[in-house]
């Protein structure tokens, strides 16, 4: 008996589903506490469903790209505001448009890392992002153009937000809760990418940096696009010199400007370094 059979020893759940809607129109049928609990959409929306749904996110996702072998990622984040430099006299300011060619290096890293990955049959370092405008779709955009597949964890806004158009089909995931997508972002990282961006890169970026510094994470390549920029909205010394962090936590990150640059840094990773200190 193969591990498949064991699993069809009880009716199949798909199975009672279909049949489920088959059953005759009665004042009890159609009540909502006859419904099947995993196939009423109010049930597992109530609050006290939450630590389900939380698991449902989680498992997902993980199923999902278990099955289609991605094993590791190299994972971009950065503004969905920045736009394609062909655009940028739309920006709403100066600096963002001057930010534009940072699309561009997202976009050639993407192609470039997923040259390599197509090495390894698209398996290994699989281009990530969060699955919207700006660097992610330079991201994503850059691994289709090398002929590779890309990950794009889109999460529901207020303001409607469809993938852009070069995330892989069947590896676009859409997130009710940051905090699993976030979880998603770093469990197959081998590399993260800051480029400049707003307060979802921020939150992003320190959340990741805060998991490294305090040994919940190893060690990967973390680096950030954008010398310039990103020494003029932080004041990394000025957190080393009040001891709020250490002056090691400095060497956790690089800064690079350029697609060949990072790729460099990827490629001499000693992996097998100490999770911290290196």
């Amino acid at each position: 008996m193969t591990k498949k059979d064991r699993s069809r020893v009880f009716r199949d759940a798909q199975a009672d589903f279909h049949s489920a809607h088959g059953v005759p129109d009665t004042p009890q049928t159609r009540a909502p506490s006859y419904k099947l609990a995993f196939a009423d959409d109010d049930f597992l929306c109530r609050d006290e469903l939450r630590p389900v749904r939380l698991q449902l996110e989680l498992l997902k996702p993980q199923l999902l790209m278990d099955e289609y072998g991605i094993h590791s990622t190299v994972v971009l984040m950065g503004g969905s505001r920045i736009p394609r430099p062909e655009h940028k006299q739309s920006a709403r300011t100066q600096t963002l448009a001057d930010l534009s060619h940072y699309y561009d290096e997202a976009r050639e890293f993407s192609r470039l890392m997923t040259l390599r990955s197509l090495e390894n049959g698209d398996h290994e370092n699989v281009i990530c992002t969060g699955g919207g405008p700006g660097v992610m779709e330079a991201g994503n955009r850059g691994a289709h153009e090398a002929g590779g597949v890309s990950i794009g964890f889109n999460i529901v806004l207020p303001h409607e937000q469809a993938p852009n158009d070069f995330v892989t089909p069947d590896l676009c995931f859409n997130f009710h809760y940051f905090a699993i997508r976030k979880m998603h972002f770093l469990m197959r990282a081998n590399a993260i990418c800051i480029f400049p961006g707003g307060f979802g890169t921020l939150d992003e970026m320190f959340e990741s940096l805060t998991l490294i510094q305090t040994n919940r994470m190893r060690r990967i390549p973390f680096l950030l696009f954008g010398h310039e920029f990103w020494n003029r909205i932080i004041n990394w010394d000025a957190l080393a010199d009040a001891g709020t962090i250490s002056d090691e936590d400095l060497d956790l990150f690089r800064f690079v400007e350029t697609a060949a640059e990072a790729v460099d840094i990827i490629d001499n990773w000693n992996y097998d370094q100490d999770p911290v200190k290196g």
